[in-house]
């Protein structure tokens, strides 16, 4: 260990790496509870692709294993350190290279924050789209690596379909660069996409160009609020069904409604079993694309809609809807208290005509495990994060954990859907990824690693 810190040194400036015993604690795991993680050896914060590759070889001719880390945001367990790895982080590598309001472009480096290239691209009439819960610490990167998701994905899509070129570092310690800059590009495999969700499995991502879209139009918002989960499940469908595009549709059960207001008062119908949070921003149109919405809702059970009479009252809402992970963390800590209080956060997505069998299904596997399950996600796309509330200290209600998410994993995939619909596989799903793919995907993710990292050494054990 004394040679892999003297020639890590040597190829990184003394600030860049990290050995303070205290320090490297906090590199240990993401925001993934109930996921193993074990002690880095070391952290580095490279600042550039050149001292990244730098860092991969020397770790490399050490055989030591290199964890690749963002702002440590991830739900999966994807970030999580194995015992004596090098923790590769770049949240130093904060550099807005370019924006091209022609081209319609931004390159960055993977340590920006989700907010702040929003931010840069809005102040030249753009918008970079996605939007995952975290947006306001999550890195680009990080996005990139789980192929992030998000409120606005219902109209816009995810982290995917705006990534068009990439710099990563191989195994090797080579520099691949992937994809173009132009609107269209067709040329050779689609090596953009091989590592957009790969989870640091396949190389380390160091430079990022993404496309962007014209800043959108007035938006409004509306509140629907419904008696049972599955009534409001029945709604999603129906608003597709008719044909319509919100800019955002999301659901809070009860639960998280409680937690929410337990965890900052905000007003919110807590005497509701499900509320529907939608948006339309097509501007002039905005108001009679919503009344159309609000009518799929009241035709679907809805007891109660209103409309957001302002922009303040909108973003409320929307940040309501933001704190929901925190507020669950807070209702675990209140539910079983003295740090007991765990969560184990799913992520499936269904088809959105199943969505309301998925609601109900989760209400019955609560109630067969004994176990509080809150439900919130992005319901237009027929993604949902059922949050299971369990007592780290008790075994048994541990296991009972574990058995609910193994049975939402089974509901979800025998209703056509999929194990994660944008959190990432991670430590959290290797299982369900297996059972999903079968056998024959299996081997292919498996000869695809082994061509890009025949070593093993990036990531280990995550994904497969």
């Amino acid at each position: 260990m004394t040679d892999l810190l003297s020639d890590l040194r040597a190829v990184l400036p003394d600030r860049a790496v990290v050995t303070d015993p205290d320090l490297l604690v906090s590199y240990q795991r993401d925001e993934a509870d109930l996921c193993a993680y074990g002690l880095p050896a070391v952290v580095v914060r490279p600042r550039t692709t050149a001292e990244v590759a730098a860092v991969v070889r020397v770790a490399a001719a050490h055989g030591v294993p290199v964890v690749p880390q963002g702002a440590r945001t991830g739900l999966a367990g994807a970030a999580n350190a194995v015992g004596g790895c090098v923790v590769l982080s770049t949240t130093a590598m904060t550099e807005i290279r370019e924006i091209d309001p022609v081209a319609r472009i931004a390159v960055v480096q993977p340590g920006v924050v989700n907010s702040a290239l929003a931010g840069a691209v809005a102040a030249q009439g753009l918008r970079y789209p996605p939007d995952p819960g975290s947006w306001e610490s999550s890195t680009i990167g990080g996005n990139v690596a789980t192929n992030a998701g998000g409120m606005c994905c219902v109209k816009y899509g995810v982290t995917s379909e705006y990534v068009i070129g990439l710099e990563v570092v191989l195994a090797s310690g080579e520099v691949l660069r992937t994809g173009r800059r132009t609107a269209k590009g067709v040329a050779g495999y689609d090596l953009t996409k091989l590592f957009v969700g790969s989870e640091g499995t396949l190389g380390v991502i160091t430079e990022i160009t993404v496309a962007l879209r014209p800043a959108p139009e007035e938006s409004l918002t509306l509140v629907a609020v419904f008696p049972s989960t599955a009534a409001a499940g029945a709604a999603v469908a129906a608003i597709a069904s008719e044909g319509l595009t919100p800019s955002l549709l999301e659901l809070l059960d009860q639960t998280h409604l409680l937690a929410i207001e337990a965890y900052r008062s905000m007003g919110l119908p807590t005497e509701a079993k499900a509320l529907l949070l939608a948006a339309a921003d097509t501007g002039e149109r905005a108001g009679a694309d919503l009344a159309r919405i609000a009518a799929v809702c009241e035709a679907a059970g809805a007891s109660e809609v209103y409309q957001a009479t302002d922009a303040t009252e909108a973003a409320a809402l929307l940040q309501a809807r933001r704190l929901a992970h925190a507020a669950m963390e807070k209702y675990a800590a209140d539910t079983y208290p003295g740090g007991r209080g765990g969560l184990i956060i799913d992520d499936v997505a269904v088809p959105r005509g199943s969505l309301a069998s998925l609601l109900d299904g989760v209400e019955k596997v609560a109630a067969e495990y004994d176990v509080p399950i809150g439900v919130v996600g992005h319901a237009g796309d027929g993604n949902m994060h059922p949050n299971i509330v369990v007592d780290r200290a008790d075994p048994a209600c541990l296991e009972r954990g574990r058995l609910a998410f193994d049975a939402i994993m089974e509901l979800g995939l025998g209703l056509g859907g999929t194990c994660t619909g944008e959190h990432g596989v991670g430590l959290l799903k290797r299982e369900w990824l297996a059972k999903e793919i079968g056998p024959v995907g299996v081997r292919v993710h498996e000869a695809i690693k082994a061509a890009l990292d025949p070593a093993g050494l990036l990531n280990p054990g995550k994904v497969l």
